[in-house]
């Protein structure tokens, strides 16, 4: 029994050991995540610093000129017109038509100047 026990006693010691020799697995997960961790910072960082260049060459006076340039003359369509006008013949204000037509209240009254002024007159239904 005395040698079943100092047998069981020195494995443990030489387990022992052996455990202080082997190398550290969660050292080298650390290491590795943090490295990760890292890299993952530095993209984010020149994503960001990209994007705000972008924002930068987007917001400068000659693209907005040029994006002004390209944009058409806020002339509303027929279907738009069609629909200021009918709505008028239905004997809506001029807010009611504004709203339902999602144009500015001055581009109502144009339209219905132009349709009265190709008419002669009010022709509200």
């Amino acid at each position: 029994m005395h040698t079943l026990v100092i047998i069981l006693f020195s494995l443990s010691i030489l387990f022992f050991l052996i455990s202080l020799f082997q190398p550290d697995r969660t050292k080298a997960l650390e290491k590795e995540l943090e490295q990760l961790s890292m890299k993952l910072l530095q993209e984010n960082y020149l994503l960001k610093k990209r994007v705000k260049v972008l924002e930068e060459e987007l917001l400068t006076p000659d693209f907005q000129e040029s994006f002004s340039m390209k944009e058409p003359s806020n002339k509303p369509n027929e279907i738009l017109k069609n629909q200021v006008i009918a709505l008028y013949h239905q004997g809506l204000n001029l807010g009611q038509i504004s709203k339902q037509s999602s144009l500015p209240i001055n581009k109502v009254q144009q339209i219905i100047s132009t349709y009265e002024s190709s008419l002669g007159g009010d022709q509200r239904g």
